[in-house]
């Protein structure tokens, strides 16, 4: 567990819980457990409910079943209070939420997420789930990869990306991760081919996965589950998440607007401890040069008007 992945900005996530000993916790992206390992080390009586929809998440909290302050979830966090409530919890002291993909993730060529190793194109974090990088890739219509390309990966040239796969998938089926990438190459800016291939897999990745409408639907329950005085903890990783987590924590919704009831009060169920997000240091980034991107935003629940 220890390689799987190297937790980011780790004490400030932890500081930003302000665990109690008796508080409830969730960590919504276990993988390898080290921001669970830190949370549990401050508990006494208190709970600990660690999400994850991968396998080899699942198999890393094997580790931790004889803690009895530990339970693992094996879902994704878009069923946060259903999950929650299926243990009988309604309310916790803290979420803590740690987007993207684990190192280890990036580092297993046989899942499909890498773009330094040849593997076939997967890319599910839920092994269950029903599509896969794959049929994306070969079964899209130009229009919709053309869509998933610019808004999830940021391509500039999206539309001579989406028409080179057409093209190469019109003789062959691409099945596997270097065949993409030997596709892609030949329409990448020259000098920014690995950015380039970076911003293909992303895109592709997030598709498979649904990984903005989770996270949305997450942050929407969490008004819900976290009791007033309670901490929202997200560090993301690239700005497709942390736009929405910085509207969320400063206006109570995606689109960043503060709204109002009818009687004039502001309806924002968080209030940002910072007004600018926490990023790592030079020293731990020389250290990890998977924090260079990495953003923490902290919220507290307010207190609900009576």
């Amino acid at each position: 567990m220890s390689t799987y992945h190297t937790p980011v900005l780790l004490a400030q996530c932890i500081d930003a819980l302000d665990i109690k000993p008796d508080g409830i916790y969730v960590d919504v992206t276990f993988g390898g457990g080290g921001h669970s390992r830190e949370i549990l080390s401050r508990l006494d009586t208190g709970m600990l409910y660690a999400f994850d929809q991968d396998a080899d998440a699942k198999a890393n909290a094997e580790a931790f079943r004889q803690n009895r302050s530990f339970t693992f979830v094996e879902s994704n966090f878009r069923h946060l209070k259903r999950q929650l409530r299926f243990y009988g919890v309604k309310q916790v002291d803290g979420i803590l939420a740690d987007l993207g993909v684990s190192s280890h993730q990036l580092d297993e060529g046989q899942r499909g997420f890498s773009t330094r190793f040849d593997g076939a194109l997967d890319m599910r974090m839920d092994q269950g789930a029903a599509v896969t990088a794959r049929d994306i890739v070969n079964d899209y219509e130009q229009d919709d990869l053309i869509h998933i390309l610019s808004a999830y990966g940021e391509i500039k040239n999206a539309r001579t990306l989406a028409a080179a796969i057409i093209r190469a998938r019109g003789s062959k089926a691409i099945t596997r991760n270097e065949e993409l990438r030997e596709v892609a190459l030949k329409v990448a800016p020259r000098g920014k081919e690995m950015k380039y291939l970076a911003q293909l897999f992303q895109a592709i990745r997030i598709e498979v996965n649904d990984e903005m409408g989770a996270l949305r639907e997450f942050l929407e329950q969490t008004a819900e589950v976290i009791r007033p005085g309670g901490k929202l903890v997200v560090m993301s990783y690239h700005s497709l998440e942390d736009r929405p987590v910085k509207n969320f924590v400063n206006s109570g919704n995606m689109k960043g607007q503060v709204e109002q009831d009818f009687y004039g009060n502001v309806i924002r169920p968080f209030t940002p401890v910072t007004r600018k997000p926490i990023i790592p240091d030079e020293e731990e980034i020389e250290r990890n040069k998977r924090a260079r991107s990495a953003k923490l935003r902290i919220a507290v629940r307010s207190e609900d008007k009576k």
